[in-house]
């Protein structure tokens, strides 16, 4: 089987942007390849964070990709395998300073934290995170990332690393892995639909995938649609968010339906924010059920991660004894 490797941050609640956009890709393929998902602490350490709630948060996130589909035994803790740190700074010889500055993500998220107001440090690890990212594809073989539009230049980033350690050694020692693109949808926010659903941009831009009915129904009745014309030619965002919301939430009838009403004029919006509400209430009422059943045993998720993350920590360590071998370091058994 080919392998996947993908992460995700532990920043706090999985909103439905996370779901659609990530999180029920993994739960799809896994039965198709060898899947490696990274709950990638250290890259959370990159920009501001609360020292008190990262581990809860990554506990958090754990229990609730189970809750949504994800196999436990494909799940590890990034800090729990350290091999990606120290190939980390084996790749950081193989990477060029023009590389990292060129990144865009450096410079959103850098200018995100200048924008903060009380928060103007910018860390030397969100330059150099990108090398780390290339550590968690390159040290497991990957064959494929997922990957959005936004994530493209990162990839790109890896496959440089590894073509250039591969000319460096001699030998095709490194995979270069491909993007795996999937039909996502473009989450927006239900209060700015000309923003994606996140979290950073507060509490109303996103709606938890284990929000309870009521607060689901609040949010998308207060959502933003348009004034005007329904009929017009150009689809207002806000409406384009609701109906991509349906169909994402897999309730193709009700799509169908409402989008002849609108293709005719008469649709009306309490009807498109009820639908709306209904199929994300029928998509997340088992994920809230699931959730609480491993709630009940936190323990017992512990000790699966745990000890998955150890298992996935040995193919890691191969891969770096191999590096260390071939550029010259010693292992410790020479």
């Amino acid at each position: 089987m080919k392998t996947v490797l993908s992460g995700i941050q532990p920043t706090g609640d999985m909103h439905l942007g996370n779901y659609f956009g990530a999180v029920k890709n993994w739960v799809d393929i896994q039965d198709q390849y060898k899947c490696f998902y990274s709950v990638v602490d250290y890259h959370a350490m990159t920009m501001p964070y609360d020292i008190n709630k990262l581990r809860t948060n990554t506990w958090e996130l754990i229990a609730n990709l189970v809750a949504v589909g994800v196999d436990p035994q494909n799940l590890f803790v990034q800090s729990l395998v350290p091999e990606h740190t120290e190939l980390t700074w084996i790749f950081n010889c193989f990477c060029s300073y023009g590389q990292l500055t060129r990144m865009t993500q450096f410079k959103d998220k850098s200018q995100q934290v200048s924008n903060g107001g009380n928060e103007e440090f910018i860390s030397a690890a969100l330059l150099s995170y990108p090398i780390l990212q290339a550590a968690d594809i390159l040290i497991y073989k990957a064959d494929y990332v997922p990957v959005g539009k936004d994530q493209e230049q990162h990839l790109e980033l890896s496959r440089d690393i590894a073509q250039r350690f591969n000319s460096r050694i001699g030998k095709e020692f490194f995979v270069l892995p491909e993007s795996l693109y999937t039909d996502t949808p473009k989450i927006k926010s239900t209060a700015d639909p000309s923003k994606k659903m996140s979290k950073s941009a507060g509490e109303k831009h996103y709606i938890n995938v284990f929000a309870d009915e009521a607060t689901i129904r609040r949010q998308i009745k207060s959502a933003v649609t348009d004034s005007g014309d329904t009929s017009a030619e150009t689809m207002a965002e806000g409406v384009h968010n609701l109906f991509e919301l349906i169909k994402a939430c897999g309730n193709k009838e009700s799509y169908d339906s409402l989008m002849l009403d609108y293709t005719n004029g008469s649709l009306k919006y309490i009807d498109l924010k009820q639908v709306t509400a209904d199929a994300i209430v029928a998509l997340t009422a088992p994920f809230i059920e699931r959730k609480k059943e491993v709630n009940a045993d936190k323990r017992k998720l512990k000790e699966i991660v745990k000890q998955s993350s150890a298992e996935i920590r040995f193919k890691a360590q191969e891969t770096v004894r191999e590096v260390k071998e071939l550029v010259g370091l010693l292992n410790v058994s020479v």
